[in-house]
């Protein structure tokens, strides 16, 4: 395959819609080729500063206060029941209200939790395709914990991985919705794992991500524990994020 053709790919593989197979192909040519790696990067940049734009354009919460006296208004001025018509309308105006509300909150927290998986991916791409992929380089997990003291305003436990086939590389500094966090970088089998720690309040995230979400080639894991939300995101099997998350869990 051209050098072209890997670039022509890059926009489908951030954008998730290459087949698994060419999603695997790229990620390992991305590994072998620093200039691919750049373009992808530089894209990547680029996508997330487009999506920070466009938050800040999300309708307030008053929208829907709006529209439902809005409803309200309009039935009142188009029908003319008699009373106990007009109660039948309003208990009905109200149900349909209600599950409106709720089909619209549904909505908001899965948009919410596909923006939450697309900025953690784009930051695992980010920290595969960095020349420098950790600010603190060391296998030590009581070398890489105290680095962050002062850098992040919580503090976690690191697991001991002896027996286990998971080896700490070292951590980062990681920002999630401009929430300080830490990113710790893991390999199995020569494929890297990024585990994202950052405080339970700063993100709120759904509950449907701790049943393992797919995104692009990658899997993710997620929980929460002791006040802290854990995400868990490699191109590994499932059972090894498991594994991963079961001791952190333990440490945690």
């Amino acid at each position: 395959m051209t050098h072209g053709t890997w670039l022509a790919q890059l926009d489908a593989y951030l954008d998730g819609e290459l087949e698994s197979r060419a999603m695997q192909e790229l990620d390992r040519h991305l590994r072998e080729c620093p200039e691919c790696a750049a373009e992808s990067l530089r894209r990547l940049q680029w996508k997330r500063s487009v999506q920070s734009a466009g938050r800040r354009y999300t309708a307030d919460a008053s929208l829907r206060e709006r529209v439902r006296k809005g409803v309200g208004g309009e039935r009142s001025n188009r029908f003319s029941f008699s009373w106990r018509w007009a109660s039948f309308a309003a208990v009905a105006a109200m149900v349909i209200v209600g599950v409106g509300g709720f089909f619209m909150q549904e909505s908001s927290r899965r948009v919410r939790d596909n923006q939450v998986i697309s900025e953690l991916v784009d930051l695992h791409v980010s920290t595969l395709a960095s020349a420098s992929p950790v600010d603190v380089v060391s296998t030590d997990r009581h070398t890489v914990k105290p680095w962050f003291e002062g850098k992040i305003p919580f503090s976690f436990n690191l697991p001991e991985l002896q027996g286990s086939p998971f080896e700490l590389i070292g951590g980062r500094v990681s920002y999630l919705e401009q929430s300080a966090g830490a990113e710790l970088i893991y390999r199995v089998r020569k494929h890297q794992i990024s585990v994202f720690i950052f405080q339970e309040r700063a993100v709120n995230t759904g509950s449907r991500l701790g049943e393992g979400t797919d995104a692009r080639s990658f899997h993710l894991e997620s929980w929460a524990q002791g006040g802290l939300r854990y995400f868990v995101v490699g191109d590994v099997g499932a059972e090894d994020l498991r594994a991963l998350r079961e001791l952190l869990s333990k440490a945690g």
